[in-house]
């Protein structure tokens, strides 16, 4: 493997030049405005260009009349670029962050119920024995996370693998399912109601994630499955923000993970309906790189995660 690498850099001779160039040249899409980005000379940029192409035998840009757009073998080059400008990038805040003395930093990426359950104990944990540890946290849909994942913006994502998603360069390990609860605000008038069932919310107003989200279209099942039409007055958000503000200031009702549910509820800010909701997303799961190997930070993360979540869920395996 080391031989390999070897003699493809050798022959290759590739620069960090030049793959600053590449993704230069695909944001901008024009020589001109590439050169002035990288602080250098059309001509130079010319030529860095050609000899990356003459030593991969092969065209990255197809020259239009007004400006350039990556062939398939750039997309190819711009993509793994981005990649390696990416660990460099993390390989010198990890050295800065030695010298400061810490002991590194670790990127988290992580779907609402981890990231409002599992993730804050995690951390709460681990900074106690490593308080100067640099800890970044994401918290978005399983879609926008991977993309982030796989680019090397994260380190490690708490989320789910669709069948769209190019499973190849993962590694997943189960964590847990995610049942879904009604909530509402403390002291709405369905809380009085006995025997509350689904035909006595279906008309109430709603907040709930988009139509076309996976959330959306469990909630919308739910529903249909024990033919009561889905709601129809519904404000559309994904921000947990928006969503507990609204509840706890209207009578609106929302659909949420379980877990943040009683997460909040403990607080006072939402009740959970005392209803039977058969509605629950697909498990998720600890999520990393195949090709990647986790810093030293990231890794001292991944045990404190695993540890949190093995109390969290263990009911669940």
């Amino acid at each position: 493997m080391a031989g390999n690498y070897s003699n493809w850099f050798i022959r290759a001779r590739l620069k960090t030049r030049q793959l600053l160039l590449l993704v230069a040249l695909d944001e901008e899409r024009n020589i001109h405005r590439t050169a002035e980005v990288l602080l250098m000379t059309q001509p130079a940029v010319s030529k860095l260009l050609k000899e990356l192409e003459d030593m991969l035998e092969v065209p990255l840009f197809d020259r239009l009349p007004r400006g350039m757009k990556p062939t398939w073998y750039g997309e190819i080059m711009i993509r793994h670029a981005r990649m390696v400008l990416s660990s460099l990038n993390q390989a010198h805040e990890e050295i800065n962050a030695l010298k400061a003395g810490m002991v590194g930093q670790v990127r988290i990426g992580a779907i609402t119920d981890p990231g409002t359950t599992l993730v804050p104990q995690a951390i709460a944990r681990i900074k106690q024995k490593y308080p100067l540890l640099d800890i970044h946290v994401s918290i978005d849909t399983s879609d926008m996370l991977q993309p982030k994942l796989m680019s090397g913006q994260l380190d490690i994502m708490i989320g789910r693998i669709f069948q769209q998603h190019d499973k190849a360069n993962m590694v997943y390990e189960r964590v847990a399912e995610e049942p879904i609860s009604i909530v509402c605000r403390p002291g709405h008038p369905l809380l009085n109601i006995q025997g509350l069932g689904l035909r006595d919310v279906f008309s109430s107003a709603w907040v709930l994630t988009p139509t076309g989200s996976v959330l959306r279209h469990r909630i919308d099942m739910a529903f249909r499955q024990q033919n009561i039409d889905p709601p129809m007055n519904v404000v559309e958000t994904v921000s947990q923000l928006v969503i507990t503000t609204l509840l706890e200031s209207t009578d609106m009702l929302s659909a949420i993970a379980t877990r943040v549910a009683k997460h909040y509820e403990r607080y006072g800010m939402i009740k959970v309906l005392p209803i039977n909701f058969p509605c629950k997303m697909d498990e998720f799961g600890f999520i990393t790189r195949r090709d990647q190997q986790l810093s030293p930070g990231a890794t001292l993360m991944m045990h404190a995660l695993k540890e949190v979540s093995n109390e969290l869920y263990q009911t669940d395996f």
